[in-house]
């Protein structure tokens, strides 16, 4: 390898991952022309043209493709151990990236940041929100926060919340106007408000479990007259009356609490594995992740689902 090479590669990387020269640049503090410049040299030594580039647009060819898919992973690894130096003492310092779904910052980490920068002054944390399963190492972070079954097999991952369930919640005036789904099958009478993931753009299917038929898992398409691809408004939804919606227990544990919401249907929702932090490898782990790692597991705690009297039919509904 020509070392001479890496600083162009660096600044092509950072320009494909962007998508755009303007935003690269701005991101470092140079100018578009100086990337375009180290662009054009890069692409003159190795004599293969590596992105298309009108005034307004850029995309990258198959062959820029190609080396953006190789270098990545090799600048997210170098990226990484730079940040990793900065630990000395014994004390968690410098910067630290985790890319985690919208949920799980919402409910599990951003509750405790106050907590976590008071006891570990001397770092700084980055959080990178990202519905989709992400290579952390690719993308220069230092640790993810995902649900257990989206988990690839190779990770090291600790378990940051407890079993989870999804919740069939609606507003009581809904139940009042609309009635009470007694089984997933009376669903196709309501107005489900469905969720539309913004990484692949599938509608979520609404999961169950049958109560009485053992192992029988399945699922049912939202059918109503309301479909979001943010969470917080199909929640906003729901405390309207506008339908029914299937979340995760954490995200509507408060409104069940208060009453705002009320379930329906919790025979058919079996618990399962919840979200867990996760690194590429234990091995010379960084004490900063070490730190996050222990301090979530702390919190974990206090996530655990209140001991509940078996569900009863939601107040005001007709029968």
């Amino acid at each position: 390898m020509n070392p001479s090479r890496i600083p162009a590669l660096a600044w092509f990387a950072l320009i494909a991952q962007h998508g755009s020269f303007t935003k690269a640049a701005a991101e470092m503090g140079v100018t578009r022309a100086a990337l375009s410049q180290s662009l054009k040299t890069l692409e003159q030594q190795l004599n293969v043209k590596l992105v298309y580039r009108t005034t307004r647009d850029m995309s990258l060819t198959e062959e820029g493709q190609r080396l953006y898919d190789q270098v990545r992973p090799a600048f997210g690894a170098i990226d990484q151990a730079v940040r990793g130096v900065g630990e000395a003492g014994g004390s968690p310092s410098g910067l630290l990236r985790v890319n985690t779904s919208r949920i799980a910052s919402r409910h599990l980490v951003e509750p405790h940041l106050g907590e976590f920068l008071k006891r570990y002054p001397q770092l700084k944390l980055e959080i990178v929100l990202d519905d989709g399963f992400s290579n952390i190492v690719a993308d220069g972070c230092d640790a993810g926060i995902r649900m257990g079954e989206s988990l690839a097999p190779n990770v090291v991952a600790v378990p940051i919340s407890p079993m989870l369930e999804m919740e069939v919640v609606a507003s009581p005036d809904y139940f009042r106007r609309r009635g009470v789904p007694k089984s997933p099958a009376d669903l196709s009478q309501h107005d489900c408000v469905a969720y539309r993931h913004t990484s692949s753009g599938a509608i979520f299917r609404w999961e169950f479990t049958s109560p009485t038929q053992r192992g029988h898992d399945f699922v049912v398409e939202p059918q109503g007259s309301l479909t979001t691809n943010d969470d917080d408004s199909m929640v906003r939804m729901a405390l309207q009356g506008a339908g029914l919606v299937q979340h995760v227990d954490i995200a509507v544990r408060a409104q069940v609490e208060d009453g705002s919401l009320q379930r329906v249907l919790r025979p058919w929702c079996k618990p399962f594995a919840g979200f867990y932090l996760y690194v590429p490898s234990r091995a010379q782990m960084p004490l900063k992740v070490r730190a996050l790692m222990d301090f979530l597991v702390e919190k974990k705690r206090g996530l655990q689902r209140p001991s509940k009297a078996a569900q009863t039919r939601p107040r005001g509904t007709r029968k």
